[in-house]
């Protein structure tokens, strides 16, 4: 490139432009001179300055495609970025099928209590996308198959297989089958039960906390250091942290006595451990710092459930003269056999809260009366419907066996109220209890329960203790006697 340096001199009216042309060694000068005057010169000078030159046509064609490679790729980023980190929702709840097939049999509570189950098991589908986390190790994606919601055919006038309308010539209903030996809820009322979560998707439940890793946490579930919990393949779980060892034992050991009883009403759990460094939780660490939970605390996980809406406590159940007899059953409208299948899941309730010693429940409302008169009208505290198929989810049980134990004394009268006030029950649930009471060994089966599904865990959180056990097995006993006393009060009637 040629630097051009001009210099201007005025000598004697003389206007001399001379222009020195630098070539890195000989400053040659070449003058031009415009003659005249200072004050009346006239005329115009132009002198040309050269440009840098210009790039060859290819190199223009390569800045050109370069910058629009670049913008697309821009593009293309900043589309498919949000959906890459988009975490799929929850796959919807299915429509319920037409038809009901054969029920499951529950047997997780061990041996020799193998009963039948009605059409009393529904759980909700997991997500079925599956990614794979970065960290994680091999063979973890499996998610567990989607499990169909089922329903029972045509509630409201069943006419399946159990027909319970019997109709004379002119048409009219002769009645509904509702009660067997005057104590038991009738096969009626027992195939309208809506499904609740059989052994299979409790299983399903607890493989899939162990091989997918947690994606994010969030506030939710309940008590404040609780946590929403949303894995990689999109399915979330109610995470409950507790600093005390007992309401997570009351959780997870309230859930395996539920399996033994039969009872398929409790959301599936599974116990876990927070280690920020483990591939399960290294995606999240700063999160779980915000949540201020420590290093090696158990929690248990339990699997989410929605379109969930407020149970509220059946009439008969509100007054202080509350009871729920065969002659409350007899005076029901025999064709609403969803609120009868409701009744029939409360009989369960009852039974199941006295004996854990659940006092966050119903009694709570009971306790509460006190203050507010109108409690019994409220929904029941940590118990919900789920609305489109009409299971009782039975929430929050971490003061079951443990903490409730420890505060009978205060709150005795009210479980023991509840208690007396039912006598119509589902016959698989008396015949459980009937069983564990004559072999007393409910104990050694929610501690094997214990050692089966967590085997890693036993040095983390201590098993039941003995004298819960106890407890329990006296608790057991008081139903068993609640239940001969009505099958002799109503079958001398």
């Amino acid at each position: 490139m040629v630097v051009m340096v001009t210099v201007t001199v005025i000598l004697n009216g003389e206007l001399l432009i001379p222009t020195v042309g630098g070539d890195g060694a000989s400053g040659v000068m070449a003058g031009v001179v415009y003659r005249g005057r200072g004050h009346n010169m006239r005329g115009s000078l132009s002198i040309p300055l050269p440009s840098p030159p210009l790039p060859p046509p290819a190199s223009r064609l390569a800045c050109l495609a370069a910058a629009t490679l670049a913008f697309l790729v821009g593009v293309a980023v900043g589309v498919t970025l949000p959906l890459v980190l988009t975490v799929p929702p929850l796959a919807p709840l299915h429509a319920p099928p037409r038809h009901v097939p054969a029920p499951d049999t529950i047997t997780e509570g061990g041996e020799g209590l193998a009963v039948t189950a009605p059409l009393h098991t529904w759980a909700p589908p997991p997500a079925t996308t599956s990614v794979t986390p970065t960290a994680a190790p091999p063979n973890i994606t499996e998610s567990p198959a989607a499990a169909a919601l089922l329903w029972p055919a045509n509630v409201t006038g069943w006419t399946a297989e159990n027909t319970i309308v019997d109709e004379d010539e002119d048409g009219e209903g002769e009645g509904l089958a509702l009660l067997e030996n005057e104590v038991y809820w009738g096969a009626a009322v027992e195939a309208a039960l809506p499904r609740g979560f059989p052994d299979s998707e409790v299983e399903a439940w607890r493989r899939l906390t162990r091989r997918q890793a947690v994606a994010r946490l969030e506030d939710g579930c309940g008590r404040m250091q609780n946590r929403l919990v949303t894995f990689t393949n999109g399915t979330r779980s109610c995470c409950r942290y507790r600093q005390n060892h007992d309401q997570i034992q009351g959780e997870i050991f309230s859930f395996y006595l539920s399996r033994i009883l039969g009872l398929t009403n409790v959301p599936p759990s599974a116990l876990s451990v927070v280690r920020a460094g483990a591939w399960q939780w290294s995606g999240v660490g700063g999160q779980l710092a915000l949540a201020q939970w420590a290093e090696e605390r158990p929690v248990v996980m339990t699997r989410f459930v929605e379109d969930l809406a407020p149970a509220h406590i059946p009439v008969p159940l509100r007054p202080s003269r509350r009871r729920l007899h065969p002659l409350e059953v007899e005076t029901w409208e025999p064709r609403d056999l969803a609120g009868l299948a409701e009744l029939a899941q409360w009989s369960d309730l009852i039974v199941f809260d006295y004996l854990t010693a659940n006092l966050d429940r119903v009694v709570n409302n009971l306790y509460n009366m006190q203050w507010n008169p109108g409690m019994m009208e409220a929904p029941a505290h940590n118990l919900a419907r789920h609305a489109p198929s009409g299971l009782l989810v039975f929430l929050d049980n971490e003061s079951g066996l443990l903490h409730g134990y420890r505060l009978l004394d205060k709150y005795e009268t009210f479980h023991a109220s509840l208690l007396n006030a039912l006598c119509v029950f589902r016959r698989s649930t008396a015949e459980r209890v009937r069983r564990l009471v004559a072999a007393r060994d409910v104990g050694d089966r929610l501690r094997k329960m214990f050692r089966r599904h967590e085997p890693d865990l036993q040095d983390v959180l201590p098993s039941i203790p003995e004298k819960s056990v106890k407890i329990l097995n006296e608790r057991l006993t008081n139903v068993h006697k609640q239940i001969s006393r009505c099958e002799r009060m109503y079958r001398n009637s």
